[in-house]
Order: structure tokens, then C-alpha cells, then sequence
């Protein structure tokens, strides 16, 4: 939740100075733990934090299906959580497979790793198609959705949505890529089917939101801002279908545009 401050406000054009109260976005780290062994801390927004914990290790690839996870403890006042997985799950192989090259992970970029378009970049497998008005309405609504970044301005914005439009999960947060392991975490742990959904944005789509998107078996993702060039990159090497700058009845689509009908 947005956290209030006192601030000097000054009208430049009327030369007004004011002590007001004012609303910021708070940030705070979350030290995550698989069983006993550290994986990251992540600076985040303190909201959703066992879903963020789950989407994360999802979209990282060190678990692969919630089934893996007996219990997800969270400490909040300590800024701690614990994820407990099955005793047959090699976690020390996991970590060391991961493509995570930093144990701190701040709000301003996502895993720290550079953008790895290899053999082992996840393919997605969807017969999905949905109509580009379904998506120019969900990434839309995240405007009038988002109540922390109305009051802010630093939020990121991120949705899950079926074809027809019916949303699933939304988060704010002040990493973009936070806000979307959040809403995988969401839907993960309500057993929704990603091959069946479309995730939207607000934020810039690189490629580390398209691995996350990819690793979890989203075929589409969308949003109100700009692909990167390694965004594109990573969607072509997914065979995911990326989809920019929808706003203004128009929308681009960078990749597989097949699954986007009129």
C-alpha cells in the first residue's frame, strides 16, 4: 500500500509553497529462502508476498509446478519467507542450474542476468487465440484498475486474463517484474491454466518479463508501453506472441501474430 509523507509543494507558475501530505510508493526487501538455503533478496512492494514468492521461483524455473511446494512460510515483520518443498527435490541443484547471476534483486530491473536466448529458453506450447479488442479492453482497464499508481505514480501495473477477457489476478508494484510474479503466483496457486491466458502490462517489455511469461507457458503478453529488442528477441525464441503500445484503438504485435484475431 502507498505510504503517506509530508512534502513542501511549490507552484513554480504561482510561486505557492505548501506543506501538504502526499502519497509514496513503498519498497521494502523480502529475503526469500528455498527450504534453508537463500535465494534472493527482492526489493519490493510489501504487498502479496507469499504469491510473489511462488511466481517468482515459478518464472525462475527453480520450481516447476506448485505441487513441488508443501508450505509457504511468511514472516513479515522480519521480511522473510520460506518456501518447503518436497524432500525428493534437489534444491542446491536447482539454485546452481538457475540463470540468476545476483542474490539481490532491486525493484529497477528483474534477475540481474544477462538475456541467455539459448537451447534452454522454455518454448511455449498454446492453441490460444483471443480478439484484439479482448486485449486493447484488459491492458485498458489497468488504468482505472490501478489504484496505487493513481495515487503515486510508481507502481507498475500487471493482469492475468482469460480470452474472453475475465480477469484472474492483478498486482501493483514498484518492480514491473515483481508485479508480474505476483499475478503468476496468483493464478499458480488457484491452479489456473497459463496456456488458456494472456498476461497484461503497463511496464516496458523486456526480456527477462517475456522469459517469466515463457517459463510459466503464457502465450501472450501485452501492454500499454514499448518492447524492448530483447524482448522481441526472447519472444521470438518462445515462440511467444508480444504485443506493444496498445492505446489509441492501435496496437503492435511483434511476434507469432497469429494468436491475435480481429
Amino acid at each position: 500500500m502507498p505510504k503517506q509523507v509530508k512534502i513542501k509543494k511549490i507552484n513554480i507558475h504561482t510561486g505557492e509553497v505548501q506543506d501538504i501530505v502526499d502519497y509514496v510508493a513503498e519498497e521494502k526487501p523480502l529475503h526469500l529462502f528455498v527450504n534453508t538455503v537463500f535465494w534472493a533478496t527482492i526489493m519490493c512492494s510489501p504487498t502479496n508476498l507469499k504469491e510473489l514468492a511462488v511466481g517468482h521461483l515459478l518464472s525462475e524455473g527453480v520450481v516447476k509446478s506448485t505441487r513441488e511446494i508443501i508450505e509457504v512460510i511468511l514472516k513479515e515483520t522480519e521480511g522473510i519467507c520460506y518456501v518447503k518443498l518436497e524432500p525428493t527435490i534437489k534444491v542446491e541443484d536447482r539454485v546452481r542450474l538457475s540463470r540468476l547471476h545476483t542474490r539481490v534483486i532491486p525493484s529497477t530491473c528483474g534477475s540481474g542476468a544477462p538475456h541467455q536466448f539459448t537451447g534452454k529458453n522454455p518454448k511455449v506450447k498454446s492453441q490460444l487465440k483471443v480478439k484484439a479488442q479482448v486485449v486493447f479492453d484488459s491492458v485498458n482497464q489497468l488504468n482505472f484498475r490501478a489504484e496505487g499508481f493513481r495515487q503515486t505514480g510508481g507502481f507498475h501495473a500487471a493482469a492475468i486474463y482469460k480470452a474472453d477477457g475475465s480477469m484472474l489476478a492483478m498486482a501493483e508494484d514498484v518492480g514491473r517484474h515483481n508485479a508480474v510474479d505476483k499475478v503468476i503466483g496468483m493464478v499458480a496457486l488457484n491452479e489456473g491454466n497459463f496456456g488458456e491466458c494472456f498476461l497484461a502490462l503497463s511496464g516496458r517489455m523486456s526480456g527477462d518479463v517475456v522469459f517469466k511469461a515463457a517459463k510459466v507457458g503464457l502465450p501472450v503478453v501485452a501492454s500499454l508501453s514499448a518492447a524492448l529488442s530483447s524482448g522481441i528477441d526472447m519472444a521470438e525464441t518462445t515462440n511467444l506472441t508480444l504485443v506493444g503500445f496498445v492505446r489509441g484503438k492501435r496496437m503492435n504485435i511483434y511476434s507469432f501474430s497469429a494468436r491475435i484475431t480481429v
